[in-house]
Order: structure tokens, then C-alpha cells, then sequence
């Protein structure tokens, strides 16, 4: 049994009183002034201000006319068109990435130089280039069959000059030019998942396919959703290069109309007005999708953290 001395307190060492535990003071902390910041802003928002009255009280901008073309029938269908161009281009882009970064991984080195290949030559040529090929294509391939290759007879036959509509050869031109930028987002997005995840998978018996399906895709999701958000957003305004092939999207139509009134300025402000609002919602989705993948992202660390604590709190 232990005995206490005389004057000392449990704890204590050789009747010495035991160490009183730290007091902890109040800190008092002022944020110093910053005169700087609020000249800055004081500037901002009187730039802000007198910008906004001048483009208000601008005689040159009609405003009324505006008004009155932002829901007009021809510019809410340049506005579907530009809509149907973006999602079927993101998605086919997105296929095509996804085929040329696996191949590019892939231990094949024929399959890996042809995708090599691809995204070299649609990264390093121009979009307008690729847009006014496509629409002219008929000049290069008059008709497109299916047959016997190497010059034997075709079963069936199409004309180019109508299979290759300006949509189509939009489509074309935007989903192929995006497909190449993709692959490098999807290789990227591969790559940031841990090696030991597939040897893991593969020490279960999983195939190649699977592996990638179900373990390696759904972790590389958290890495390729922000970029692949921000070429969602940039293909809404990369659609108005359609404009030079006449695809009939939202610039396309906002210049057939100024053409015809004269009003420049206002149709280009309509359409700008639903750019915008086109990306301000591409925006507001983008977000919710990535905060629902690091909500996943996070609740796995915190789940990898409780495991670990009770070895954290063993003796040495």
C-alpha cells in the first residue's frame, strides 16, 4: 500500500506538491486595420456602380428590343439546338475519352500509339479547322457505304452532301475534338487511384474489365468530375463556333435575326444573356456532383481515421 507523505498531494514526488495544470489566457487578438482593402473595395464597387449606369442609360442599347427577342420562337430553338449540341457532344466526347485512355494504358503498344495519335492530331489542330472539314467533307468522300473494303462493291450508299448536315457535321467536329481533351482528363483520373486498389482486386479474381468497371472508375470519378465539369461549361460557348458552318444554334440565329433588323448589339446581348444562364446552371450542377463525390471521399477518410484510432491509443 502506498503512503502519502505528510503536506505532499497524490501525485507528487518526495513531499514536493504536485505541478498545477496551466492556466490558459485569453488571447485578445485585433485584426490590424487594412486601409488598403477597403480603399480597394470602396474603387470596386464605385467601378461596379458606374458601369452598370452606363450600360443602363445607353441610348445605342435598346433595351425593349431585348426584352421582346429573349423569348422569341427563333431564339429558343437556337437555344435547344445549342442545348442538344452540347449533351450529345460531352457524351460522345466522353465515350471516346474513356476508349482512348484505356488504350493508352493498355500494355498493347499498337493500341497505345493510336491513341497517342488521336489526341495528338485533334488537340493540335484547330476546332474552327476541324468544324469547316467536317462540313466539307463531301469534297474528299462524295458518298459513305458499307461493303467489301479496299475498293469492292458496297451494299449500301449514302451521299455525303445529305448524310453530313451542318448539325451533324457540328456534332461531329465538337464531340471528336472533345473526345481527345477527355482521354487526357480520363488517363489522369486513372491514374490518381492507388496501384494497390487493382492489385487488390485482381488478387479476388476479378478480370481487367472488371477491375476497371467496379473499383478503379468509380474512385477516379472524384478526379475527373471537376475538369470534365469545366469542359461541359466551356463546350456551351464552344458551340457558337458552329455559327460558321451555319448550324443554327443560338449565335447562328441571333445573326440571321440582326441581319434582318439591324439591332447587333441587342441580338448579341440576347444571346450572351443565355449563355450565361446556360452556364450559370451547368455551374450550380457541377457543384452539387462534386460535393456529392467528396462527401463520399470524406466520409471513407473519416471511416479509415475511427478504424485506426484504438492502435493509436496502445502503449508502445
Amino acid at each position: 500500500m502506498e503512503v502519502t507523505p505528510a503536506g505532499a498531494t497524490p501525485g507528487s514526488r518526495d513531499g514536493e506538491p504536485a505541478a498545477e495544470p496551466p492556466v490558459e489566457l485569453p488571447i485578445n487578438a485585433v485584426r490590424p486595420p487594412r486601409p488598403g482593402r477597403l480603399i480597394g473595395g470602396a474603387v470596386a464597387l464605385l467601378f461596379l456602380a458606374w458601369l452598370a449606369y452606363t450600360i443602363i442609360v445607353n441610348e445605342n442599347i435598346h433595351w425593349d428590343v431585348i426584352v421582346s427577342f429573349l423569348t422569341d420562337g427563333r431564339i429558343l430553338g437556337g437555344l435547344w439546338v445549342t442545348i442538344q449540341l452540347t449533351v450529345f457532344s460531352m457524351v460522345i466526347g466522353l465515350v471516346l475519352g474513356v476508349m482512348a485512355a484505356v488504350m493508352q494504358l493498355s500494355d498493347s503498344p499498337v493500341l497505345r500509339g493510336t491513341s497517342a495519335l488521336y489526341t495528338w492530331f485533334f488537340r493540335g489542330t484547330p476546332l474552327l479547322v476541324q468544324l469547316i472539314f467536317w462540313f466539307n467533307i463531301g469534297l474528299v468522300f462524295p458518298s459513305f457505304g458499307i461493303g467489301v473494303p479496299f475498293g469492292g462493291p458496297k451494299l449500301i450508299e449514302w451521299q455525303a452532301n445529305e448524310l453530313i448536315t451542318p448539325f451533324t457535321a457540328a456534332l461531329l467536329g465538337l464531340a471528336i475534338n472533345e473526345g481527345a481533351y477527355m482521354a487526357e482528363i480520363v488517363r489522369a483520373g486513372i491514374r490518381s487511384v492507388d496501384p494497390g486498389q487493382r492489385e487488390a482486386a485482381e488478387a479476388l479474381g476479378m478480370s481487367h474489365r472488371q477491375v476497371l468497371r467496379r473499383v478503379v472508375l468509380p474512385q477516379a470519378m472524384r478526379v475527373i468530375i471537376p475538369p470534365t465539369g469545366n469542359q461541359f461549361i466551356s463546350m456551351l460557348k464552344t458551340t457558337s463556333m458552329v455559327s460558321v458552318i451555319a448550324g443554327a444554334e443560338l449565335l447562328t440565329v441571333a445573326q440571321r435575326i440582326y441581319l434582318g433588323n439591324f439591332e447587333v448589339i441587342a441580338m448579341l446581348i440576347v444571346a450572351s444573356i443565355w449563355y450565361v444562364v446556360l452556364t450559370t446552371i451547368a455551374s450550380i450542377g457541377q457543384h452539387f456532383i462534386e460535393k456529392r463525390f467528396e462527401r463520399g471521399h470524406a466520409a471513407l477518410g473519416a471511416r479509415v481515421r475511427r478504424n485506426l484510432r484504438p492502435f493509436a491509443k496502445e502503449p508502445a
